[in-house]
């Protein structure tokens, strides 16, 4: 057992993450404590870690994968006081991840633009997003679509009527999302395979279950 033991290799992480991480799950916990995932009692951190961990999976670097913690918070917890936060504790980079990832960024959930609006305002922006804020992105929706699918799989097709979209209007924005990262792959090679994943994701979405 021992001598198949040292037989194993060893990897080395390819990205290695530092205190600033720590410190920025432990933010993202704080400012989104008392939020959920819509229409769940899921806390809302569990998305925010799972797009971390795909930003990770996908090549991402610490960066990014804070980005991927932070992309929800200055849309859903506070704005452009939360922007400037971000700038001064982990950094421009994080900052502009944040700003290009957000479809509006205002002190109140209230005081957003209709769904629709908003998503086409996200949809006109993705072709001058940055790679890092691309990357971000398309974690963030493949996790988002896996959820649908989930809840699609154990609530039925009921669980669409939380949202403040219709199905059909959700499936066209996810749709719509793909063409538009399939059109950067060339400027941004690792989103290849998070694309084709989320392209698979959404083909699933048309699935109708009772």
């Amino acid at each position: 057992m021992l001598s198949e033991a040292k037989n194993v290799m060893r990897y080395e992480p390819k990205t290695y993450l530092t205190s600033r991480f720590h410190r920025a799950v432990g933010y993202a916990a704080h400012i989104h404590m008392a939020d959920t995932r819509k229409g769940t009692s899921i806390p809302y951190i569990s998305h925010l870690l799972q797009v971390a961990g795909l930003v990770l999976e996908f090549g991402g670097t610490e960066d990014e994968a804070i980005g991927g913690l932070l992309h929800d918070a200055a849309e859903d917890a506070g704005g452009e006081p939360v922007v400037a936060y971000i700038r001064a504790e982990f950094g421009e980079l994080v900052e502009q991840i944040v700003r290009q990832n957000s479809d509006s960024i205002t002190e109140s959930k209230t005081e957003k633009a209709p769904w629709r609006e908003r998503k086409e305002h996200y949809l006109a922006g993705m072709a001058a997003k940055s790679p890092s804020a691309l990357l971000i992105s398309v974690c963030d929706k493949i996790h988002n679509v896996r959820a649908l699918n989930q809840d699609s799989r154990t609530q039925g097709e009921g669980h669409w009527n939380r949202f403040n979209a219709s199905k059909s209007d959700l499936i066209w924005y996810y749709q719509s999302l793909v063409e538009e990262f399939e059109k950067r792959v060339g400027d941004e090679p690792r989103l290849a395979s998070p694309t084709k994943l989320l392209r698979e994701e959404v083909a699933e979405l048309d699935i109708v279950r009772s």
